[in-house]
This record gives C-alpha cells, structure tokens and sequence, in this order.
C-alpha cells in the first residue's frame, strides 16, 4: 500500500520571526486561539478541491490528488487513479463534474496547528449532505480534504457555537479532560479492538459495528478458504481525528483505520481476484493466499461522558429523528458514515 509521508511544516528563523511579531506567538511557544480560517476564504478552499479533485479524475493524475487531498481520502483517490488508470489509459475527459454547492461552513476556534474545518454541503451525486473536512497543517501548507462523510440531512449535527458563530474544536492534548464517553484521537484504537474481539460495548449495534463482526465469522472459515483480519487503528500526526463539540455536549469525531484481509486457500485451491478494478491493484503471484488491504474513514456520534447528555439516534435508527436531540442509544458511540476501500491487493 502507497501511504504518503506525513506533511511537516518547517518554520525558518525570518518565518518563526514573523509569528513572534505578529502575536501568533509567545516565548512560551503558546499560540493565539483563532478561527481556523477566515470565512470568507472558506468557499475558495471548497472551490479548489472540487476543481483539483474533478482535474484528477479526468487525468487519472495523482499529482492532482495530493493538491487538493490528504490523509485517508488521498489514499483513496491514489488507488482509484491505479484502478481507472489502468482501465482507461489516457484518462477519462468525459467524467462528470462533482458539484459541491449550498455550502455551510462550521469554522472552530483553534491555537496552534494543525487546523481544521467542516464544509457541509449538497452534492450533484445524490440527495445526501456531504461533509468534507479540510486540514492544514500550517500557515504556509494548503488546505486540503482529509475526509469525506456522505450523511442524510436529519443526521447532520448541530454544533455548540459561541455568539460569533464560531464552533469548538475538542482538544486533544493529553491529559485534557474531553468530557466525552471517548476521548477523539482514542476512538480508532476503540474501533479496531471491538472489530478484533468484539468487546468493549462503547460502540451502537449497527452494520458499521456489529454487522462488520457478523459478516466476518462467516468468512473466518469456508469450505475452501481461510480469513485472518488486522485491523490497524491510526492517529495524529498523519491521520488526526477532527473532533467538533455538538449542541448535546457530545462531538462530531472523523477518524482513519486500516484494515488487512488475508484469504488462504484450501490444499489445491488457488486464490483468484474476479473484480476488474480489485484486479488492476494485485501484487505478487496468486499461489496460495491473497491479502485485501483497506482504508476506512468514518464520522462518529461520540456521547457526553457518564452523567452528561445523552447522543442523539442510533445507528439504523436514522429516519425519522431530529438531529441533536436523545433519541435512546444508551450513550453509545454511533456511526453516521463509515467509506471503506480498497488500496491494495498482494498474492503469494
């Protein structure tokens, strides 16, 4: 699997200069808490992806993914140039434009990087609210979507906002009480080990939970194969978990996981990839086994701590309620969109 280096922004000596004169900046290395961005930059920056990311898709051109793209969603957008690049060589000028409009912006205050904000937008792709979160990871280092999350209009949260409208940003330092069931950067570990063993109980029943673990056991042993599954939670730096306080005390949390599936074969049985685009990523010669690796990027509903609010509707549970009012799940972690695909294929 291709994972890009992670992204360091190096402050010279005139740069590091500048932000101690301008006040970003203390001798203490403390930093102004500021919006993320200016508002008024904000539908730019939405305009730049859609741009870069319908470029990319045209071209079939990676480069074009890195402009506008980080963490899981590049790692998505790389395995797709590799698949459609190799079904259609020379590119796809006829794919059809993404339109991302009627943009709403939830812009937290925050002290030093890196920074984030959350686009809420309608799509030309279907009926549902897209929520594209962008990342910089300093004053010199573009802004680009880290994640996407496909939601239906009655899931969207409501953010807690001060009376600028601007939202807050959960902390995530250490040691900082979060007041939340979960800590944010904790909820991808929380997530790999329930998918391991399945305890745990911090996460809603749901297809993205529970329904995950069932469809496991049905390949964990099959007439003619085999299945061992990793999963690999991940964090700060290269995939930071973005983390916006909801009206209900509780947050919005963004997180990245990665998952392995190797199949090995019964005694005579050779292991075959029968998907065309599965079969542009495989590596290595199909002998006895094949190992899927995955990315996964989701949007959680992490509750208030023990004795807060309750979360608002449980996973499965979407239609009919009201964002940002309890609706029942017991102060579990609820998922609102999990994307999972496919980055890599190897055969041995």
């Amino acid at each position: 699997m291709r994972r890009r280096p992670p992204r360091r922004t190096l402050i010279t000596t005139a740069a590091l200069t500048a932000l101690l004169t301008s006040g970003c900046v203390t001798v203490h290395g403390e930093r102004e808490i500021l919006p993320a961005v200016d508002r008024a930059e904000a539908p730019g920056i939405l305009k730049r992806f859609t741009d870069g990311y319908n470029e990319a898709y045209r071209k079939l051109d990676p480069e074009a993914v890195d402009r506008v793209e980080s963490g899981p969603l590049a790692e998505i957008g790389h395995a797709d140039m590799r698949t459609q690049g190799a079904l259609t060589p020379g590119g796809n000028p006829r794919y059809p434009s993404l339109v991302l409009d009627d943009a709403r912006f939830t812009v937290p205050k925050q002290a030093g990087w890196p920074k984030f904000f959350v686009a809420d937008t309608r799509s030309n792709r279907d009926r549902n609210r897209w929520l594209v979160v962008f990342l910089s990871d300093g004053p010199k280092d573009p802004w680009r979507a880290a994640y996407l999350s496909i939601v239906s209009p009655d899931r969207v949260p409501k953010f807690a906002t001060d009376e600028d409208g601007y939202a807050e940003a959960v902390p995530v330092t250490a040691g900082r009480d979060t007041g939340l069931a979960r800590d944010p950067a904790a909820v991808s570990r929380a997530y790999t080990d329930f998918l391991r063993t399945g305890e745990g109980g911090a996460f809603a029943p749901g297809p993205r939970t529970s329904g995950v673990r069932e469809e496991r056991d049905k390949l964990r042993r099959t007439p003619t194969f085999w299945t061992e599954f990793i999963d690999v939670p991940e964090r700060a730096p290269d995939f930071p978990a973005p983390a916006l306080r909801t009206e209900d005390g509780g947050a919005l949390v963004f997180f990245t996981a990665h998952h392995r599936e190797r199949r090995t074969m019964a005694k005579g049985l050779r292991p075959a990839v029968t998907d065309p685009r599965t079969r542009t990523l495989v590596t290595g010669e199909l002998k006895t086994s094949v190992t899927y690796t995955r990315v996964s990027e989701s949007a959680v509903r992490v509750p208030p701590a023990a004795g807060g609010k309750a979360a608002a509707g449980s996973e499965g549970k979407a239609g009919g309620k009201t964002a940002g009012k309890p609706a029942g799940d017991d102060g579990k972690i609820v998922f609102l969109n999990r994307i999972e695909s496919v980055t890599a294929v190897k055969g041995e």
